[in-house]
């Protein structure tokens, strides 16, 4: 009974949003189609300013993949963490994950595939993906695009959020599933 009430809810959620915002739009006179055209011709020139940073990023993330960097980044850590209970195949998903969803989505993935969903690779990937974030894709996309040049305090912070995450995502993994 529950799936059947919940499937409806996740059915009808984003519909009845749009019809509330289109009430409430025409309750308080908002002309909402001209709102909209407006808000997509910005939301166009904000994607039109942010490709260049965009390029930018992934031409160095391919760099730092092909040129061998990542792998050898990997190795050099793989002994401090292997004592933290981080085992060395998911060291080029940590170290993607900050950079690039998509790649560190495609890491994720050939863990899962390669050790298996319910392998404590597999689990860990997992966690890793759901507990960090893309930090310069994010701060690319969005200081990028709202013009924001000077990012140093960000970066920092966002760095020590992924760590933490990373960090969380190891010790949960360690407790719960070895």
């Amino acid at each position: 009974m529950l799936a059947l009430v919940l499937g409806a809810v996740s059915r009808w959620a984003i519909p009845a949003m749009i019809c509330l915002f289109l009430l409430l739009g025409w309750l308080r006179r908002v002309p909402v189609y001209e709102a909209f055209i407006q808000g997509g011709a910005e939301g166009f020139m904000t994607a039109i300013r942010i490709i260049p940073y965009l390029v930018a990023m992934f031409v160095a993330i391919k760099v730092f993949r092909v040129s061998g960097a990542m792998e050898l980044l990997a190795h050099a850590c793989a002994p401090v963490l292997k004592l933290f209970g981080v085992p060395a195949e998911v060291l080029p998903l940590a170290i993607m994950r900050p950079l690039s969803g998509s790649s560190a989505l495609g890491l994720a993935t050939e863990l899962i595939k390669t050790y298996g969903p319910d392998s404590f690779v597999g689990r860990l990937a997992s966690v890793m993906q759901g507990s960090t974030d893309t930090t310069f894709f994010v701060l690319t996309v969005y200081f990028g695009s709202v013009g924001v040049r000077r990012f140093r305090h960000a970066v920092i912070l966002g760095l020590l959020a992924d760590l933490s995450g990373l960090c969380a995502s190891v010790w949960i993994c360690n407790h719960l599933f070895r």
